[in-house]
């Protein structure tokens, strides 16, 4: 289970006189009264990594606060999350405890390798990685579009027994760290890394089902993802970051436009808000199964 912590999170124990992090934190740390209201009161722990938010009125101690909140965690590094950048959405930090960024975040039985300087991995996903490892069918050839380190085709993998599963990843250091879990949960015999962008894969006509875990105009990936599918059909799980009042309508028409010009069948099998993106926007997910 992820890590992704808040001062709520153990309220189950408050009435056995037991304090949590977030409360010892504000015991412990040597900080001005008028300050202390800004002090994070959730964070994400990845493995032994945390990644905290700190506003800019806490920018002269965020040394001393960096302290607090890693011994009080146990984390051995702790990383200033200032947001993603770029095409790849690279995470943008700043170090600020200990010097190791790597780490091992252990997740539903599944073990993710990563570099947390280098990585994005969000917590807020980990309900549609706990979904995903369960949607295979046995003996199933899966495409995973947008493989990152393995988010979803390692649970598939390990929860479910899908034939063979390639998992096609453009950018050269989440590859590498795909190929390393992919070893560390020993599922080399039904995973099969890729590098390179997935609309110059040559093999059509393959898949029985294709995740599309992207955010950033991932309509554009979805004549590849129908090519994929075998010409008798399959199951499309695609992703997109939409305005909540487009939500109802945006995604399926963006799926329902491709799909027709392929000139298939198609049914929604299911829509789901995994998570907020962004005040107003929403990252969604649709199950959508398409005929021959």
């Amino acid at each position: 289970m992820s890590k992704y912590m808040s001062q709520t999170k153990n309220q189950n124990i408050i009435g056995e006189g037991r304090a949590t992090p977030y409360q010892n934190i504000l015991q412990s740390l040597v900080v001005p009264r008028h300050l202390k209201v800004f002090l994070p009161k959730k964070w994400e722990l990845l493995g032994d990594v945390l990644l905290l938010k700190l506003p800019l009125e806490l920018e002269a101690l965020k040394k001393e606060i960096a302290k607090a909140y890693a011994e009080e965690l146990q984390a051995k590094t702790v990383l200033r999350d200032l947001g993603i950048e770029g095409d790849l959405r690279e995470p943008k930090v700043e170090l600020l405890w200990g010097n190791e960024t790597e780490t091992v975040h252990k997740e539903n039985g599944v073990k993710f390798k990563l570099d947390c300087a280098k990585l994005m991995f969000s917590s807020g996903n980990i309900d549609e990685r706990i979904r995903m490892a369960s949607v295979a069918v046995d003996g199933e050839i899966v495409v995973d579009m947008f493989a990152g380190i393995g988010f979803f085709s390692i649970p598939m993998a390990v929860h479910s027994q899908p034939k063979k599963i390639f998992a096609c990843e453009l950018n050269p250091i989440a590859y590498q760290y795909l190929c390393e879990n992919i070893h560390l949960n020993d599922v080399e015999n039904s995973v099969v890394p890729i590098l390179g962008d997935n609309r110059d894969l040559k093999e059509e006509g393959i898949a029985d089902r294709v995740v599309m875990g992207y955010l950033e105009d991932t309509y554009h990936f979805l004549p590849k993802a129908l090519d994929l599918l075998k010409d008798e059909g399959g199951v499309i799980h695609y992703h997109e970051k939409c305005p909540n009042e487009l939500m109802e309508e945006r995604p399926l028409e963006n799926v329902k436009k491709e799909v027709k010009k392929k000139g298939r069948s198609m049914e929604l099998l299911g829509m789901r808000s995994v998570k907020s993106y962004a005040p107003g926007v929403s990252h969604v997910v649709l199950d959508v199964r398409v005929g021959s």
